[in-house]
């Protein structure tokens, strides 16, 4: 069912990501433009991601019907590597599904629940990171439908938010209230050019059911979203984040770190509580294109293309947290040994799981971006 209301008001609130999940939401990797050789390599990293997390929760893999037999076999694959590894529970389930890319945290449905556990999901519009005036596709009415296709495979009523465009990677919350966001992606022209700062923290009010949101200016450098707040700041619990962050004043991402620094330094969250903010370096070496990457892409008229050189948005804040572990991204950088010992001070109830992540940022985004938790109901 289509819901016209609002979560909020309905009682339903969108839950932390280190909340119990149900499962979590991936999509098979293919888009030409996107992955580069065929995405050979970036479907057996998303295998490995999707089996890391399959270990503590159910794994919904959407793949084009062309290609379900593939995602069917390279999940195997990597299943039967991680039982002669002492690894045997594994729940994964292939759907066939049309898609345009494999970014389903912003395309797919955000999950709401009220105090009795029924739980619904917000269809909100998808344009591709800007639509006509700075998208990085020409088409995403197959991307802009998933999230409805995908509550409905679920039984879950979904809320209608199809007159507002928003990503999953845009938002963070801390489920008791918070939510934080940043100006660069939510301010800009091509999303909701008709509202102000104001307007828009209304409708995250409304549909999320957070009563503070915390505007951090800027992302991380050479974001291609406008800046997702999800590869810069998260929520590790309630009143505690980490901080994507350089001590070189001369990296281009200090200035973008530091103003977040102020910004969090200065807010307290929904329960007036300072937050206390943990430093998580970007890699000591920037992460960037190679020619034989380059060579690697084949884009369609209208798409965003590449160059070499090119910068690319690495950063290890942009993890997943699974009910029983942290899919942690690493980028065979000094710095990864760091995050990896910061994750496991962080969460010591879960195991903190280094998957290496150059080929899905060489796409564009990381391990968080191309998941989408389902938060657990007990409601069917």
């Amino acid at each position: 069912m289509r819901l016209k209301s609002y979560p909020a008001a309905d009682g339903f609130r969108m839950p932390a990501e280190y909340e119990q999940h149900d499962g979590c939401l991936m999509i098979w990797p293919e888009r030409p433009g996107s992955w580069i050789y065929g995405a050979k390599a970036a479907q057996k990293v998303f295998a490995q991601i999707a089996v890391a997390i399959a270990r503590s929760e159910k794994l919904y893999m959407l793949a084009t019907p062309g290609m379900v037999q593939k995602a069917e076999e390279t999940l195997l694959c990597q299943k039967e590597t991680e039982e002669r590894g002492g690894i045997h529970h594994c729940d994964i389930k292939v759907i066939p599904m049309e898609s345009d890319d494999a970014w389903a945290r912003d395309v797919g449905p955000t999950f709401v629940l009220n105090k009795d556990g029924k739980r619904n999901g917000i269809d909100w519009q998808f344009n591709a990171w800007g639509g006509t005036c700075d998208g990085l596709y020409a088409h995403w009415e197959k991307d802009n439908a998933i999230a409805s296709s995908f509550c409905s495979y679920l039984g879950d009523d979904c809320y209608d938010a199809q007159h507002f465009v928003l990503e999953g990677g845009s938002i963070h919350v801390d489920g008791e209230g918070t939510a934080l966001v940043t100006e660069a992606c939510l301010l800009s022209p091509g999303r909701n050019p008709s509202m102000n700062k104001e307007e828009i923290t209304r409708m995250l009010c409304n549909y999320l059911n957070v009563k503070k949101v915390i505007w951090l200016k800027n992302g991380i450098y050479q974001d291609e979203t406008n800046e997702h707040v999800d590869n810069v700041c998260a929520f590790v619990r309630p009143g505690e984040v980490v901080l994507a962050w350089t001590d070189d004043e001369n990296d281009p991402q200090y200035e973008l770190s530091k103003s977040c620094l102020d910004t969090l330094q200065q807010e307290k969250d929904a329960k007036g509580r300072s937050l206390k903010i943990h430093k998580l370096p970007v890699p000591k070496v920037p992460v960037t294109l190679t020619q034989e990457e380059c060579d690697g892409f084949e884009f369609e008229e209208g798409e965003d293309t590449r160059e070499v050189g090119e910068r690319l948005a690495a950063s290890y804040v942009n993890f997943y947290i699974s009910n029983g572990g942290i899919i942690l991204p690493q980028f065979g950088d000094a710095h990864d040994k760091i995050a990896v010992d910061l994750m496991k001070q962080l969460f010591p109830e879960r195991e903190v799981i280094p998957v290496f992540a150059r080929d899905i940022i060489v796409g564009g985004g990381n391990i968080h971006c191309i998941t989408q938790q389902i938060p657990a109901t007990i409601m069917k």
